[in-house]
């Protein structure tokens, strides 16, 4: 049998790129050029199912989109310079004000880099979530719930971040065996024509009293009992006249024939003479789930209320019970929830969502 030179050549490609290539015991594809460089490839995506039931009107918005569209591209560039650079492109398909989002543009989620001088000292910088509350450094494919609490970035807005992110330079470090982390940095901020406002100024510290969750840059949601953590957080975050302020509880820990996951983060937001869409509010976010081993289940319950200061319009309580099926972990699992969202003075709504996600880095 003749075999042409393309086949071989493509043959040979192949052979060589597996010989570089090689998967490591945390599930993450590695192309290795040397002890000093080396480069991660990995991928995130959401499928949902949606209705959200209006009770006042009656209508049923229904949704059949992909939630997060995500290509994943990190790795290290020399000894202790490390990179990750994620890009978007959200609510694929999902109706808008306009019709079917179709045809979204790709976004860069994240672009930063971190120059590493030791374990107590730490620099990143580029474009990444600023050090704030617990469930704001969350990586999205690591969510106990189906998604980040509904006010969590509600911020974004108002201080023109990309859900959470902004760019500029934050100093990171461990303490005391890797369980007292702190996190602070120098961030662009809200801006005008002028560009002549300050910086905005967002500082982190964490103290864990039983496992250290390691120096990554990202929270876990749950780690299915696979750790034993409690960790507590404070934070805050200002420009000029705007200042917010962040307390958080995060608790994981082998129970029974399962393991308990709970997290609750308090914020308190005040938008001074900065920000002057952001009210003075109080923002409370509840989760509790308890993952049953043999069945692979997590019965889930998130809250989360926002309460605007010395006024009621604006205040919203919102509600989900729903449950997980953890196929491989993180990597495929499939999520439903019920949310009940109740703003004050509107109609109440129901919402059912089912999400498939597949997720590999």
């Amino acid at each position: 049998m003749r075999i042409s030179r393309q086949r071989l050549l493509r043959t040979g490609c192949l052979l060589l790129f597996l010989g570089w290539a090689r998967t490591d015991a945390r599930a993450q594809v590695l192309i290795k050029v040397n002890d000093d460089v080396n480069f991660k490839l990995g991928v995130l995506g959401q499928v949902q199912a949606d209705w959200l039931d209006d009770t006042a009107t009656g209508d049923t918005t229904q949704n059949l989109f992909i939630r997060r569209a995500r290509l994943l591209f990190g790795g290290q560039v020399a000894k202790n310079v490390t990179f990750f650079i994620e890009t978007d492109a959200p609510n694929l398909g999902k109706t808008l004000a306009n019709g079917k989002n179709i045809n979204p543009q790709v976004i860069v989620q994240d672009a930063y880099g971190e120059f590493k001088v030791s374990d107590a000292f730490m620099l990143d910088a580029g474009l990444m979530f600023v050090p704030f509350s617990r469930n704001s450094v969350q990586t999205a494919g690591s969510l106990l719930p189906i998604d980040y609490g509904a006010y969590t970035f509600s911020l974004s807005g108002a201080t023109q971040s990309n859900v959470g992110r902004d760019t500029g330079f934050q100093a990171k470090g461990y303490f005391l065996e890797n369980h007292l982390e702190y996190r602070i940095g120098a961030f662009q901020g809200a801006r005008d024509a002028r560009s002549t406002r300050s910086f905005r100024y967002t500082g982190r510290v964490q103290y864990q009293f039983l496992e250290p969750e390691g120096t990554g840059f990202f929270y876990t949601g749950t780690y299915l009992g696979k750790k034993k953590v409690l960790a507590v957080g404070a934070a805050f975050d200002t420009q000029s006249d705007y200042h917010a302020w962040d307390a958080d509880v995060f608790f994981d820990y082998p129970y029974g024939p399962g393991a308990v996951t709970a997290q609750l983060d308090y914020n308190r937001l005040d938008g001074g003479d900065t920000l002057l869409t952001v009210p003075k509010q109080n923002v409370v976010l509840l989760e509790v789930g308890y993952f049953i081993r043999d069945l692979k289940l997590t019965p889930v319950f998130q809250f989360t209320r926002r309460g605007i200061v010395d006024a009621s319009t604006g205040d919203e309580t919102r509600w989900s019970i729903g449950a997980n099926y953890w196929w491989t972990g993180h990597n495929a699992n499939v999520k439903a929830a019920y949310t009940r969202i109740d703003p004050y003075g509107l109609g109440k709504q129901n919402e059912f969502t089912v999400q498939l996600q597949f997720f590999y880095f």
